[in-house]
Order: C-alpha cells, then structure tokens, then sequence
C-alpha cells in the first residue's frame, strides 16, 4: 500500500523538484553569509579564514549614533503601513460591494489594482516629477490657490508620511482582493433578515457585514505583524536623499550603505542578522497569535 502511494506521488515530487533546488540554492546556501556577522571580513581571505571578531560588529552597530533613530524609522514606518494596508483595503472593498453594475465595478477594480504590477523604479521616477514642490502638479496647484508648496520628498516631516500615503495608493487595490472574497462569504439572509428589522444600508454594514469579515480583519491584522521591520527598501530607496535621512533611513537602507557602498560587509550582515532575527520572533509570535484567536494553522 505505501508502495503504491510513493509511485503514484513520483509525478507531484517530480514537479516540486525544481522549486525545491531554487529553494535551496538562493534560500538556505546564502545562509552561510551570516558568518559574517561575527567576521572583519576580508574578500581576499574569503568568508571561513577571516579573522573571528565575535560580537565586535553588533557592539559596533549599537554605538552608532543613528542607529537608534534608523530603528525608530524602520518601526514608525511600517507600522503606519501595516495600519493603512488594512483600514484602507477594507474602506474600498466596502464600497466596491455596493457597487451594483458588474461592469463598472470590474473596471474599477481593474484601476485600482493596476499600480500593484508597476515597480518602484517606474513610480519613483512618476512621483518625483509629480511631487515636485516647483515643476509638479501638486506644487503647482498649491501655487495657483495661493498655499505655500509642500516639498513631500524633501522635508523630513512630511518624508514618511508620503512614503506611507504612496505606498498604500500603490498596493490598497491588491489589498481589497482579500477583503472582497470574504464579504462573497457572509450569508445573504442576514441582510434580509436585517432588512425585514428595519436596518438601512449604513445599518446592515455596521451590524452584518463588518462583523462578517472581522475574523478576516483580525487575521490579517496578526500575520502583517512579521513584516513590521519591512518599511520598503525598493520604495525608501527610490525615494529619499540625504535630507531626510533623520526620519525616512531604515534598516535596509543603512545595511545597503554599509554593505554596498562602505564595504562594511560584517557590520551590515550584523544589521540584517539582528533584523531578521527580530522579524522571525514577530513572525513566530503573530502565527501563534493567529492560531489562538482565529483557529488559522499553517500547517
């Protein structure tokens, strides 16, 4: 019997073989580089013969005088992202589902999901000409109403609140997929029902379809948990200058500076390292949040 289940599962094995050698190659052989973390690495010694350094480059990385300042920045920043890509995704599926044309609503669904497929580097380049306080559209027509122009890529106030407003206009409309199956799932004879009681459209929304979706809601709120240290390195990267370094630098970026650009490859696998560590501990954490309050299993 169990002879028969291996050769009739050889097919599905087979298919999942290439994934799995991608798998191993670009996911767990890099692992080795985390070595570095606790090297003075040396490109001509190579990754086993540099000299062991211990805990020097996290000691290091901690005396930093920004270290602290990119940490709260990392933080701040996703933590805004994650609160807009839930409140938002569910404010426009709430209106996509009272959309009543097929038509229309599939049209707008087809706009709002389209900025997704663009890659920062595109929308980057998009939003610097936009954004522009001089030649923009935006500064100009704070110009033509007599306001003072806002320089939404330059001032370290207003820095990360843009990255977090451009970053929810870009992924709101994938974001609302999730949302949009599960109202499909609450039973139509609650609103009948809410209806016979008299509710209106606002009522049944407030008493029928939110709870309707809150377990979805409380889900997805816990699994965003594991990407709290994830502020956007593609979106950060194409976006800021040294002027707003004080309140718009992130762990990815500094790791990119310290790695790529200073050769400080220990140090900035001791960042990544500390970063991922904290991610997997939040990761661990929300599925085990996730499991508890919602009955949601990975495996």
């Amino acid at each position: 019997m169990m002879k028969k289940k291996i050769v009739y599962g050889l097919p599905l094995f087979a298919m999942l073989l290439p994934a799995m050698v991608l798998l191993f190659i670009y996911n767990y052989i890099p692992l080795a580089g985390n070595l570095m973390a606790f090297e003075r690495f040396n490109a001509v010694r190579g990754l086993f013969k540099s000299p062991w350094v211990g805990f020097d480059n996290f000691r290091y990385v901690l005396a930093m005088p920004d270290t602290l300042q990119v940490l709260w920045n990392t933080f701040y920043i996703a933590f805004l992202k994650v609160l807009a890509g839930i409140v938002i995704p569910i404010f426009f599926a709430l209106l996509l589902n009272e959309i009543g044309n097929v038509h229309y609503k599939r049209f707008i669904q087809t706009i709002i999901y389209f900025p997704h497929f663009l890659s920062w580097v595109i929308l980057a380049g998009i939003l610097i000409d936009v954004l522009s306080p001089s030649a923009g559209v935006i500064g100009k027509a704070f110009t033509a109403i007599g306001l003072k122009p806002i320089f939404f890529l330059g001032d370290p106030k207003v820095f990360p609140y843009t990255l977090v407003l451009t970053e929810s206009w870009k992924e709101f409309g994938f974001g609302t997929i999730v949302y949009l199956a599960a109202l499909t799932g609450i039973d139509l004879n609650l609103y009948e029902a809410a209806m016979i009681d008299g509710a209106n459209r606002w009522k049944q929304t407030i008493h029928v379809t939110i709870p309707g979706i809150l377990p979805i809601v409380i889900l997805m709120t816990i699994l965003s948990m594991g990407n709290i240290l994830n502020a956007g390195f593609d979106q950060v990267f194409n976006l800021y200058s040294p002027q707003v370094y004080k309140t718009g630098d992130i762990l990815d970026t500094l790791v990119y500076r310290l790695g790529l650009v200073d050769a400080q490859y220990g140090v900035a696998t001791a960042v990544g390292l500390f970063k991922s560590l904290v991610s997997f501990i939040m990761l661990a954490g929300s599925y085990a949040l996730a499991y508890k309050y919602t009955d949601y299993r990975v495996f």
